[in-house]
């Protein structure tokens, strides 16, 4: 890896991340918007948990403005119009 790091180093730009960092992962975010839906869901089998779960990320899929304030709460990519994900609310 650092042969091809070293050998495309006039257009390609590596960054050093923490082998574990929830704050620059948006998926962490996802994950406490579903959780946060679910939690206290008490379920009688598997298959309606997993509907729960399909729909609440259905929901957040037609939310594009959602995802990308969970990517904005990662600062890996700017963007000043979006909310950070944890202010953002559902009930829309």
């Amino acid at each position: 890896m650092r042969e091809f790091i070293d050998g495309n180093a006039h257009w390609l730009t590596v960054f050093q991340l923490p082998s574990y960092a929830p704050d620059l992962n948006p998926q962490e975010d996802i994950r406490s918007l579903v959780k946060r839906e679910i939690g206290n869901l008490t379920a009688a089998h598997l298959g309606q948990i997993t509907r729960a779960l399909k729909r609440r990320l259905k929901q957040i899929q037609y939310r594009p403005d959602l995802v990308d304030a969970c990517l904005a709460t990662t600062e890996l990519i700017p963007d000043d119009r979006a909310v950070p994900c944890r202010h953002v609310h559902l009930d829309r």
